[in-house]
């Protein structure tokens, strides 16, 4: 039987802030930082879906690197920069390896979710040095028995991206008896030593993510680290809080903006790749001319830097938008309109639409070495083809969702 970790057993004993690495660092270093490492990411990407995860090198130079930090509250160790940065952040890396691109998006972004939970289970999870990177897996694989101070938790949780590189996770879990009235789903706080890996992620694209199952029997968690999920209304602490705006915006618009800034990322890495090919091949035919000469191929390239740079601007300006609505938030206390994040979401998926298209007039334009198993076009074509079905980026159930709300009606299914 596992027994509760030991940062779950120390007492809260108040709120004592803990300095970043670097106090200083700028937005404009660390994105400065992002962009020095294409050349290196693009090295690695074989090497990634080879072994279907990051390497520990790579993880260890986003860590060094503050990117995990990004948007970390600054009372928690973080930099507390805001959302368009950490859109510029991740874009920048998913566009040397988009596998890389989605563990850090991901893992970092979960501070949006952990700062739901009781300020207690706050400090435990930060430590004293703000080390916090966590994967989730939002639906509930595991089963939650109740005991006094908290509960016994065994489950296996598929897609837990990032999984081997973390401190910590979010597991969902159901409880098999709950108190009369009481939320039947709980979000579970747990630490990397509570948890054993099980390798079944085995995909056609994003191998590299290291999305496998995490299994757990019988490990316990306190109360503090056992949330209601969903979690009911909205309440962050306010000493941590108070100088962090970007927590007080609304999840939906949030959890998409960490995959579009992927996707977006990725086909730019893919253009990088494409206007590359024009430079050192010549077009097979008559001619023999080079790409870069030949119409079609100018077409090509500037059709896709349009649709890229509008994804691009679009997710800049819905991370704007949604920047506006958590400082209204934490100014007044009123909850973003459920209208405006819906059409933030909605905003949002289109950039994924856009990039996608993108990335595919890229691939069936580039010619059939593309098509090889190692090239490197193909690979992020097969990536952003795995990232466009991802559950959350069904945009038709999101637009009738939000028509169905704007005209005051329930949403359905779950978008």
């Amino acid at each position: 039987m596992t027994t509760a970790a030991a940062t779950a057993e120390k007492p809260f004993d108040g709120l004592t802030p803990i300095a970043p690495p670097e106090p200083d660092l700028t937005p404009e270093e660390m994105l400065a930082r992002a962009d020095a490492m294409r050349d290196a990411l693009r090295e690695r990407q074989a090497a990634a879906e080879a072994a279907g995860n990051i390497s520990a090198e790579t993880n260890r130079a986003l860590i060094d690197a503050g990117f995990y930090r990004v948007i970390q509250p600054r009372m928690f160790g973080g930099y507390g920069f805001d959302l368009p940065t950490y859109v510029r952040l991740v874009t920048a890396i998913a566009r040397g390896c988009p596998e890389t691109g989605w563990v850090l998006s991901l893992v970092l972004g979960h501070v949006h979710q952990l700062a739901t939970f009781p300020l207690e289970a706050q400090q435990q999870a930060y430590g004293a040095k703000g080390e916090f990177r966590a994967p989730e897996v939002a639906a509930p694989q595991g089963r939650g028995r109740s005991v006094p101070g908290g509960y016994r938790v065994s489950g296996a949780w598929d897609y837990a991206s990032g999984c081997a590189h973390a401190t910590h996770i979010l597991l969902a879990f159901l409880v098999d008896d709950p108190a009369p009235g009481a939320p039947a789903m709980r979000m579970g706080l747990f630490d990397r030593n509570d948890y054993q890996i099980v390798r079944n992620w085995e995909v056609i694209g994003m191998q590299g993510t290291g999305s496998d199952q995490v299994v757990m029997e019988d490990v316990f968690v306190p109360a503090c680290r056992a949330k209601p999920y969903p979690p009911i209304g909205l309440s962050l602490p306010a000493e941590a809080y108070a100088d962090a705006p970007l927590f007080h915006g609304p999840a939906r618009p949030f959890i998409l903006t960490e995959s579009a800034a992927v996707v977006v990322g990725a086909a730019e890495g893919a253009l990088d790749l494409y206007e590359e090919s024009f430079r050192v091949r010549k077009a097979t035919g008559p001619t023999g001319a080079p790409r870069v000469e030949l119409a079609e191929y100018q077409l090509n390239y500037g059709r896709c830097r349009a649709l890229i740079d509008t994804a691009k601007a679009a997710v800049l300006q819905a991370a704007s938008d949604y920047m506006a609505a958590a400082q209204r938030t934490a100014a007044t206390g009123d909850a973003c309109d459920e209208d405006d994040a819906r059409r933030m979401g909605l905003v949002i998926l289109q950039a994924i639409h856009l990039a996608h298209e993108a990335v595919d007039i890229i691939f069936r334009t580039a010619g059939s070495s593309a098509s090889k198993r190692d090239a490197m076009i193909g690979r992020y074509w097969r990536n952003i083809g795995v990232l466009r079905g991802h559950l959350a980026h069904q945009s038709d159930s999101a637009a009738i969702n939000y028509g169905r709300t704007h005209f005051g009606l329930s949403p359905v299914g779950i978008a």
